[in-house]
């Protein structure tokens, strides 16, 4: 209750789960603004070509996915081939902007935990218990390399967050998409 898609494709309710269909679309929750938080996703792909994400610090509600790429953070969500790959464009990294330090994605079909830490201009993200990316607001990105990336720049210390429906060849399915607040922040 109280998501709502933006963009092309959709998401469905299946045995419990959501599940991504087409896209290039999310799924936003635009009730609040989430900052110093822990966000933790438990999700799973079909197969070993799917792609997703979640969104963090998206600025403003978005018109369309495309302003949540290029003013927010995507958490990439991406174990195959068919899609860009590499070190900046697979599971657990901010979409072609961090390196991934560790390949701790689980095999489709079984449960991946994703844990996303927001401290001030800290970002830390855990997949499966293993740091992939640790990242400071401002730190230095690596330049553009295809028209599609996120345009580089500082991003908010708050804002919305959401999931992706990436495209009709990626399914991916949430079972928990939970918002935990810092204490004391």
């Amino acid at each position: 209750k109280g998501w709502e898609q933006v963009g092309p494709g959709k998401f469905e309710v299946e045995d419990g789960k959501l599940k991504s269909v087409g896209g290039m679309g999310m799924l936003l929750y635009p009730a609040e603004k989430f900052g110093d938080a822990v966000i933790r996703v438990v999700y799973t792909v079909k197969d070993n070509d799917c792609n997703s994400g979640v969104f963090i610090r998206i600025p403003e509600k978005p018109a369309d996915e495309w302003a949540a790429v290029h003013t927010g953070y995507e958490v990439q969500i991406d174990n195959g081939k068919r899609h860009v790959g590499g070190e900046y464009h697979c599971s657990g990294v901010l979409y072609s902007l961090t390196k991934a330090l560790a390949h701790p994605q689980r095999k489709p079909g079984e449960w991946n935990e994703l844990e996303i830490t927001l401290d001030g201009p800290s970002i830390i993200v855990m997949l499966n218990g293993q740091k992939v990316t640790d990242y400071q607001e401002g730190e230095p990105v690596p330049p553009k390399t295809r028209d599609f990336e996120p345009k580089r720049g500082p991003r908010p210390l708050t804002g919305y967050i959401g999931v992706q429906n990436h495209d009709a060849l990626s399914t991916a399915y949430f079972k928990e998409i939970a918002v935990k607040k810092l204490p004391g922040k």
